[in-house]
C-alpha cells in the first residue's frame, strides 16, 4: 500500500466527510429504505430503488474515504524548510510569456482542486516547481506549448 502525501487540513476534511457519512447519511438512508419497503411491491417502487442506489453510493464512498485515510502520509508544512518550494507551499508564479501571476498551493492528489488553486504534488506543474527558490525559473512542457514561470513568492500558511 503506497502512502500519499496529505496536508493536516486535507486529512481533517476527509475524516469529517467520513463521519458525516457514517453518522448522518447512512442512518438516514437506512430509514428511507425501510419506509420505501413499507409501501409494498418492491419491483415497481421507485423510492426503494433510489434509496438502494443511494445506499450503494454511500457505502462506496465510505470505503474510498477509509482507504484514503489509511494511506495518508500527513505532512505538516510548518516543519518543512521554507526557503524552497516543497509540499504544502503556497507559490506565486509569473508566466513569463503572458505576464499573468498565478498562485498555487501544492497538496496531495486527494486534495487537488485547480479551481481553488490547489495543485497535486504529482502534476507536471508541481514537479517543475519543487525545489525552486524565489527568483528561479520553472519550465513546464504542456501539450500546447512550453510554459516558463518565475517563482515570485513562497509561503507556508
Amino acid at each position: 500500500m503506497q502512502k500519499e502525501p496529505m496536508t493536516p487540513e486535507g486529512h481533517r476534511k476527509l475524516k469529517e466527510e467520513l463521519e458525516n457519512l457514517l453518522k448522518v447519511q447512512r442512518p438516514a438512508n437506512v430509514k428511507a429504505i425501510a419506509e420505501a419497503r413499507a409501501h409494498g411491491d418492491l419491483s415497481e417502487n421507485a423510492e426503494y430503488h433510489a434509496a438502494k442506489e443511494r445506499q450503494s453510493f454511500i457505502e462506496g464512498r465510505i470505503q474510498d474515504l477509509q482507504s484514503k485515510i489509511a494511506r495518508a502520509d500527513i505532512i505538516d508544512p510548518s516543519k518543512i524548510s521554507h526557503d524552497r518550494v516543497a509540499f504544502g507551499a503556497t507559490v506565486r508564479v509569473l508566466d513569463l510569456e503572458t505576464d499573468a501571476e498565478i498562485t498555487y498551493k501544492l497538496v496531495g492528489p486527494d486534495e487537488a482542486d485547480i479551481k481553488a488553486g490547489k495543485l497535486s504534488i504529482h502534476s507536471p506543474m508541481a514537479r517543475s516547481l519543487i525545489g525552486k527558490a524565489e527568483g528561479d525559473e520553472a519550465v513546464v512542457k504542456a501539450p500546447a506549448r512550453t510554459i516558463e514561470y518565475e517563482v515570485l513568492k513562497i509561503s507556508f500558511e
